[in-house]
């Protein structure tokens, strides 16, 4: 049998889903007619092309009226600060030191006991004597008995000039705005010696004037010019000195007790080790030497109390060649080391 013939069968299109009734159609878009340009020299011109416009540098600004004009002024970009630039020296270091050294309440405090003490010790002692006493004395030796502690009171403070700074953290604040470390301890020692001369030869010549006008008429030994200078301006080098040796050695250790430690090492142990090292005979020459130049026979010979020991001045001027190689030690460590 034969099959008849079927017509091929059309594709079946996608379902698609019946539109609900009611429902809004998209509207059929309609593609606007182009114009049609039959001659070239009829097409829309183009658009000129621009040209870049360099950028304009800004002006500097002149500076203001009534400046200087030989002081010069920071410009940034264009444009000029009005604030002049100086450069910085040594006067400025100074009054940074002596600003931190007044606000401190430490460097009141030290002071004023080291007055009180050698003041009131001196007094005490001038008015717990008689004119019988000093026959053979000057005056000015109450006066001596004073400088033994006050002394002490120096070398706290000139350790804490320095290693106070250490432990706040504020030497990184100096040392940025001074980046010259030696200016920074050039003006630390000189406000520190400053002051602290100033002061403990104030104290000392008010008990040395004071003794001798509590102790005078025949009998007394009147002070005499060499006497009033050892017994004022020498002691008064003599605990500056110590108080500058205190804030070397405070800056080459960085700390506050261990500083005062070996400090206390240096004044007390050269009075106290003769004693034991002159019982040795091979040691005798050492403990007579370290008893000379121990702190309390430098001051005793500054006072003159004795022609046996002297005029002082040669311990006073072993003191400054010490102080001065501390000084430079701590220079160089400060040069050396990070802040």
């Amino acid at each position: 049998m034969t099959t008849p013939y079927q017509p091929p069968s059309a594709p079946v299109p996608p379902h698609t889903p019946p539109v609900p009734h009611g429902a809004p159609q998209a509207p059929q878009q309609h593609m606007p007619p182009q114009p049609a340009h039959p001659h070239p020299q009829m097409a829309a011109p183009a658009a000129p092309q621009q040209q870049p416009v360099p950028p304009q540098m800004p002006q500097p600004t002149p500076p203001p009226a009534g400046a200087n004009p030989s002081q010069p002024y920071a410009a940034v970009g264009g444009y000029t600060s009005p604030i002049p630039i100086r450069g910085t020296h040594l006067g400025h270091a100074l009054a940074s030191e002596w600003t931190k050294i007044k606000s401190v309440r430490s460097t009141i405090w030290t002071l004023s006991v080291m007055v009180a003490l050698v003041v009131g010790i001196g007094l005490l002692v001038s008015a717990g004597t008689s004119d019988d006493e000093y026959t053979n004395a000057p005056p000015t030796l109450p006066g001596f008995f004073g400088t033994l502690l006050g002394q002490l009171c120096l070398v706290t403070l000139g350790v804490l000039v320095v290693s106070s700074e250490y432990g706040t953290g504020m030497i990184r604040t100096t040392v940025t705005a001074c980046p010259q470390r030696g200016r920074v301890l050039a003006a630390k020692a000189l406000v520190f010696f400053t002051l602290s001369f100033i002061t403990t030869t104030a104290a000392l010549a008010l008990v040395a004037f004071a003794g001798s006008g509590m102790h005078s008429g025949p009998g007394v030994m009147e002070p005499t010019g060499d006497q009033m200078v050892g017994a004022t301006i020498g002691a008064g080098l003599y605990m500056s000195l110590l108080g500058l040796l205190s804030m070397a050695v405070g800056s080459m250790l960085r700390h506050s007790a261990g500083a005062i430690t070996a400090m206390l090492g240096v004044v007390l142990l050269p009075a106290i080790l003769p004693a034991f090292l002159m019982m040795s005979e091979s040691l005798q020459d050492l403990g007579e030497t370290m008893q000379k130049y121990s702190s309390p026979n430098a001051l005793a010979s500054l006072f003159q109390l004795s022609d046996e020991l002297g005029s002082g001045w040669s311990q006073l001027g072993v003191l400054a060649g010490v102080t001065g190689a501390a000084l430079i030690g701590a220079y160089v460590l400060l040069e050396k080391r990070d802040v």
